[in-house]
């Protein structure tokens, strides 16, 4: 057999967003500000969900994990982007870039079957609300965000090390501003085609498997809310999925635009608009979303502000 030319880059060579220095500055200021943004928001909802009694049943409980998602991917990129900007040179260790594949694929595949359960949820909440209680217990709810993670953390392993013990050759320049599989993939010149069937197959899997929960479970909402009879009810059952549904469109919309754009019009200028969009602005948004369309969190807000204004009198 003959042995593969093994090729281990030291570092990579990431091209950025843009290679115009007049926007460096302005960029980094309105990716800082982003980031803040979205660390703040999703740590200040996994804290409030977690100390505030009102806040304690399943639906919190997979908002949680969600901030944790979606603070968890940001933060797999925003920093590095950051010092990327700020020191003005483009480069990632070899060993960082692997480092940030994995957490970046395991937090996005976490993301799509958690925002799954939480559809699920909404349409036990609805259709079943007598038995929600039993039916979405907490053994249950732990099952449902604890396989997305191991399944995560599986496909996030396999497909890092499927792309790092192939050989560069040399090459170490990525046309992108973070270590995504597909950039790293043109790097590669031995042969990729077991990683991007990998790559593929789990995609396809993983969009439509997540997808067909969140899209049966809104039908049958939307079957049950057409038979209430009380236009109260209806608004009521509409207002407690409006955030979900919300969420839902912007991260499916972003990713079917970016996967599933015909290969003639595929470049790697729209895929970093379009990675720009759901690795720092979709986490920022999350939260707010949830914040503003739902009155139990307001609620705990408000009881946090009273409280920190009494102990400032």
């Amino acid at each position: 057999m003959e042995k593969q030319n093994f090729t281990m880059p030291k570092e990579f060579i990431l091209l950025g967003i843009t290679n115009r220095p007049e926007l460096q500055a302005p960029i980094f200021v309105l990716f800082f500000l982003i980031y803040i943004t979205s660390v703040v928001g999703n740590l200040g909802m996994i804290i409030l969900t977690k100390i505030d009694e009102r806040l304690q049943s399943p639906m919190y409980f997979f908002l949680r994990h969600l901030a944790f998602i979606d603070f968890g991917y940001s933060t797999a990129v925003g920093p590095k982007v950051l010092i990327n900007f700020a020191t003005n040179r483009n480069t990632i260790p070899y060993n960082w870039c692997a480092i940030q594949l994995a957490l970046f694929i395991f937090f996005i595949i976490s993301e799509l079957f958690v925002l799954s359960a939480m559809a699920y949820d909404r349409y036990v909440a609805i259709c079943n609300p007598l038995l929600y209680t039993v039916i979405m217990s907490q053994k249950v709810c732990w099952a449902l965000v604890t396989i997305p993670y191991l399944f995560s953390a599986f496909l996030s392993l396999i497909t890092t090390i499927k792309i790092f013990i192939s050989s560069f050759c040399g090459h170490n320049v990525i046309s992108h501003f973070y270590c995504d599989s597909l950039p790293l993939l043109t790097l590669i010149c031995s042969n990729t085609q077991d990683v991007e069937m990998i790559i593929l197959v789990f995609s396809a899997f993983n969009l439509v498997s997540s997808l067909s929960v969140v899209l049966v479970s809104y039908i049958m909402i939307l079957v049950a809310i057409l038979r209430m009879k009380s236009a109260e009810g209806r608004h009521k059952a509409f207002s407690t999925c409006g955030s979900h549904l919300t969420v839902v469109i912007v991260l499916y919309g972003t990713l079917f635009f970016m996967y599933v754009q015909p290969k003639s019009s595929h470049s790697f200028e729209t895929d970093k608009m379009a990675s720009v969009f759901y690795t720092l602005v979709i986490p920022m948004l999350n939260p707010i979303i949830y914040s503003l369309r739902n009155n139990e969190v307001i609620g705990a807000l408000q009881k946090i502000k009273k409280n920190l204004c009494k102990l400032c009198i």
